[in-house]
């Protein structure tokens, strides 16, 4: 975990003129950053030792695009898509663009699976998607994050042709990735399991390994990990 490959980071907040020469340069990775328009918001980044065939921003959809939340690069092998999925707690408002941003994306997904058959989604999906990803089903039935409807949306997007690694590996493991700072929380084990690595069937015979590092502290998320090839 601590010489990836390939890293994935969501929700980095920052603004291109923030990045400095040290963080774009991190030894033997080359790095790229999608801010959103808003300071201090959403945003993603990838680091990569491997070299990429190309680097793609958003998927089309300006509503979308100005908030920063996915990048895709594709390798020789395979595509990977880094994605900060929106939280649709704040207000309707936002649940709306939540469940509008996964309509978007399986959309996007459908029409070009067929020329990228070998995919990984990586990020924050901001859904806990079965009863076994979080410690409180029924007390969060009606929370978005766990409502019927976004959990569907994930449904959606697996039946075009995805597994999600964690789960497929261990589909009994209760095991969480995000934890409120609320109420001791993560101390209490009271958590969600809401990133995920989504790989397509295609791949799936090369997955080795689906972790979550609960070693690695200082966010409220821990990382996970995907071992393949």
């Amino acid at each position: 975990m601590n010489d990836p490959d390939i890293l994935c980071l969501q929700e980095t907040k920052i603004q291109d003129d923030q990045i400095t020469e040290e963080m774009r340069s991190i030894p033997s990775y080359q790095s790229w950053f999608s801010c959103a328009q808003k300071k201090g918001y959403s945003g993603v980044a990838v680091y990569s030792k491997l070299k990429p065939i190309s680097v793609s921003y958003g998927f089309g959809v300006d509503r979308f695009n100005t908030e920063g939340r996915m990048l895709c690069l594709e390798y020789d092998q395979f595509s990977l898509w880094n994605i900060y999925f929106p939280n649709g707690k704040m207000s309707e408002e936002r649940l709306q663009y939540k469940l509008d941003f996964y309509d978007n994306l399986t959309d996007y997904f459908r029409s070009n699976l067929s020329k990228k058959p070998n995919s990984i989604i990586v990020g924050d999906f901001n859904t806990a998607h079965k009863p076994i990803d979080l410690a409180r089903p029924k007390e969060n039935e009606k929370i978005s994050g766990f409502l019927p409807i976004e959990r569907t949306k994930l449904d959606n997007m697996l039946s075009l042709g995805f597994v999600d690694a964690f789960r497929d590996l261990y589909p009994d493991k209760v095991q969480y990735s995000w934890f409120s700072h609320f109420a001791n929380a993560r101390e209490r084990n009271v958590g969600w399991r809401i990133d995920y690595h989504f790989v397509s069937n295609s791949l799936k015979p090369f997955v080795k390994d689906s972790l979550i590092d609960n070693e690695v502290k200082g966010s409220d998320h821990y990382p996970i990990e995907l071992k393949i090839f």
